[in-house]
């Protein structure tokens, strides 16, 4: 019963298949396919090529196609998408930040600037080209990466109806590749006996116009046969992926984690030493109350029986108090250690958990899931399985959208003037020719024919011929009107017009701008065209891609991962790393995950293309600009170093940026500051020091004329006292010989 299952499967797969390949889409690739054949330079058809060769006119083409076709792919990728993250919340912040170095980190780790590249390749010569966001399960020793890659728009059919050009709305998408049987055994090893088994119609369908057996170029169509690694023929198989858009029934669960046991007996010994400290402040409020009744009944105010019934109510009061207190306490710890966990669940999860206990509510709604159902061949079912995304892992980059699945690339306008300009070479080429290989007009036996083969067009040749006949008669090519030589250069022009690549833009001198502003003003005015499909189909489709790397990213790394990037600065070698990390374990005391640091998986954050990140800068021209402002002053000789191309920029920013010479010379200037306010303090102290000194020379000058002005009064005063004295003592010798005298 299983096997005819999953044969109605495959048949279900092939079928569907069957039904997108229509008419319309047959008529799209082989428009999209002579574009294509168009850019290698395979531009006659063979009905054409035969006509040109019978008719003896050149073969050759002046491609002007491949050319324009590789300038604009270097402006579309000049550089690598950059996706930046925005959280909801700020708890999200820091994962947001993370997120962009994990993308930088895929991306690398898929060669995406390459895988890039091929895909506006294909959208300008093919009209759509196709990123693929998928996980490699194999790599990182079997924890899986999330990895882009390229899918060959002839290889993707998409549901007819769909009219976003994103393809969001589509109900399907299926990938048919044919594959040898070798190549999917080593894709699908598990699967090996049923590929074996796996028989199927792997017919090629040659859209391409082109002469096969003298094409220069090997298309993959072209390739038929397989080869087995022994060496003999292998069969090539039709592989099928189908992508269907299905709605789930989902449930947004909130449900309560109880505290381990564990945890309950830490809760349990804080909630006890807690009720030690509140049943000593009822005791101590017991003692207070008796020793206040006691009071009162000593002063008469209550009697003893009323202050006993008073106790034994307090004491009841008390006892309640402290059983509640204990509760409340319990109850307090347990819902702070409880935690409320959201799950996103099925419905038939939900059904299973609906009876226990814990979901606090469960809001039910609807998402869209991709389903992924692979085959090979008519019968052969592999495998089938529901991706975590809700949006197509495929994301297309429509060149001129036209409403349907079956967009127009940049080579089919270009078609029309690249024949025009081919026809004219190939008709101006043709009449040089004639003019200078003369064809004859001569009666049949009038002349050698063979000679006159051999030597009609070679210089100083002698040609003869019979006698009796007329003689021959050059017939020379008609004049070339001068229009080819107009036509010519009217297309040159037109096809550049038309495809909004000048030629000024390809480096051609002649028609090159002298000055920095011309070549400023050139990309500017040259890439509008370019800027507006950028605007309005490359950048939203990156965005997209980088939504469905975000789903990707998120349901994968669910574990704990250390993502290094190398970041080289321009000019410098690569030896610069940077280092993140997500979905740390935080533990408990006991060593159990009670969270994750990094959530990367639960965090919420929305995804934006940093617009104009795959744009050129005109570097010579922008430098010039930058000089200007530099001598300006508008900036600084950091931002000046920071957009050259100099080697060991920051070896040269700490040697010869201002603020490093501006460091220099405050840290000389800090020091002579030191050293002026050292000296300062110096001369203060002996300032303060000669002042003293002078007070109290001062002090001593006043005392010393103190002590002089007396010692001068007290000698004055002595002399004074002497002559008094000295009166004295005569007038008593005096009075003394005038007693002795009677």
């Amino acid at each position: 019963m299983a096997r005819a299952t999953n044969k109605t499967r495959a048949q279900k797969n092939k079928q569907l298949w069957d039904r997108a390949n229509t008419s319309y889409r047959s008529k799209w690739q082989s428009a999209s396919q002579k574009g294509y054949d168009f850019y290698l330079d395979e531009q006659l058809t063979k009905n054409e090529l035969e006509a040109l060769q019978e008719s003896g006119m050149p073969t050759f083409t002046i491609n002007r196609v491949t050319p324009i076709i590789e300038i604009m792919k270097y402006f579309v990728t000049a550089n690598n998408p950059r996706w930046k993250a925005v959280g909801v919340t700020g708890d999200d912040t820091d994962i947001a930040q993370v997120h962009s170095d994990i993308a930088d980190y895929c991306w690398y780790l898929s060669n995406g600037k390459s895988i890039y590249s091929q895909v506006v390749l294909d959208s300008l010569t093919k009209g759509i080209g196709y990123f693929m966001v998928d996980i490699d399960a194999d790599q990182d020793r079997g924890m899986g990466e999330v990895t882009f890659s390229r899918i060959d728009p002839y290889d993707v059919y998409v549901d007819p109806s769909s009219r976003d050009f994103l393809f969001r709305d589509a109900s399907f998408i299926t990938i048919r590749k044919n594959l040898t049987r070798t190549q999917l055994m080593n894709m699908f090893p598990e699967f090996k006996s049923r590929i074996k088994a796996a028989a199927g119609n792997s017919d090629v369908v040659t859209y391409s116009q082109r002469d096969i057996d003298s094409s220069i170029s090997i298309q993959a169509e072209d390739i038929t046969m397989g080869i087995s690694p022994e060496g003999e023929d292998d069969d090539i198989l039709p592989y099928y992926e189908t992508y269907t858009k299905i709605k789930n029934a989902y449930r947004n669960v909130f449900i309560r984690v109880q505290p381990s046991p564990q945890e309950m007996d830490i809760i349990k010994e804080e909630v006890e030493e807690k009720m030690q400290e509140f049943q000593q402040e009822v005791e101590v409020s017991l003692k207070e109350k008796a020793v206040q009744m006691q009071q009162a009944v000593e002063a008469g105010e209550i009697i003893p029986e009323r202050a006993k019934l008073e106790l034994d109510r307090a004491q009841k009061m008390a006892a309640q108090a402290m059983e509640e207190q204990k509760l409340q306490l319990l109850s307090e710890a347990q819902d702070k250690a409880t935690i409320i966990d959201q799950q996103i669940m099925t419905e038939a999860n939900y059904k299973i958990l609906s009876g226990s206990e814990g979901i606090i509510d469960a809001i039910p709604f609807f998402e869209d899931r991709i389903q992924l159902t692979c085959t090979v061949g008519d019968d052969v079912f592999l495998y089938e399985r529901m991706l975590e995304v809700s949006k197509y892992p495929i994301v297309p980059i429509p060149y001129m959208y036209t409403g349907t699945p079956y967009p127009m690339s940049a080579v089919t306008p270009l078609i029309g003037k690249q024949q025009e300009i081919n026809k004219s070479h190939q008709i101006m080429l043709h009449n040089a020719n004639l003019a200078s290989n003369l064809r004859w007009m001569y009666e049949e036996g009038s002349v050698p024919e063979e000679e006159w083969e051999r030597y009609s067009s070679a210089p100083g040749a002698l040609l003869k011929y019979r006698q009796g006949f007329e003689k021959p008669t050059p017939i020379l090519p008609a004049p070339i009107n001068n229009a080819f030589y107009t036509v010519v250069q009217e297309g040159k022009a037109d096809a550049e017009y038309i495809a909004g690549v000048p030629s000024s833009m390809m480096g051609f001198t002649q028609e090159q701008p002298e000055t920095y502003r011309g070549l400023l003003a050139n990309d500017e005015f040259g890439t509008r065209r370019l800027k507006a499909w950028m605007s309005s189909i490359v950048e939203p489709s990156l965005e997209h891609l980088g939504k469905c790397f975000q789903m990707m990213a998120q349901n994968h790394y669910s574990v704990e991962k250390v993502f290094r990037i190398v970041q080289p600065e321009a000019g410098q070698r690569p030896d610069e790393e940077k280092e993140s990390r997500v979905n740390i374990p935080i533990y408990n005391d006991y060593g159990e995950v009670i969270s994750l640091y990094k959530d990367y998986a639960n965090a919420r954050f929305d995804v934006r293309l940093v617009a104009g990140a795959t744009m050129p800068v005109n570097r010579w021209a922008l430098l010039e600009e930058y000089f200007r402002w530099f001598q300006a002053g508008l900036i600084d000789d950091i931002a000046m170093i920071a957009e050259t191309d100099i080697r060991n920029k920051k070896s040269v920013v700490e040697r010869k940026s201002m603020y490093s010479q501006m460091q220099q010379q405050i840290a000389s200037m800090e020091e002579s500051l030191k050293d002026s306010e050292g000296t300062i303090e110096t001369l203060e102290r002996q300032l303060v020091q000669a002042g003293i000194k002078m007070k109290v020379g001062d002090a001593a000058n006043e005392v010393r004329k103190d002590v002089l002005e007396t010692e001068a009064q007290q000698k004055l005063l002595r002399g004074m006292l002497k002559s008094e004295f000295e009166k004295e003592k005569m007038a008593i010798k005096n009075e003394v010989k005038r007693s002795e005298g009677s």
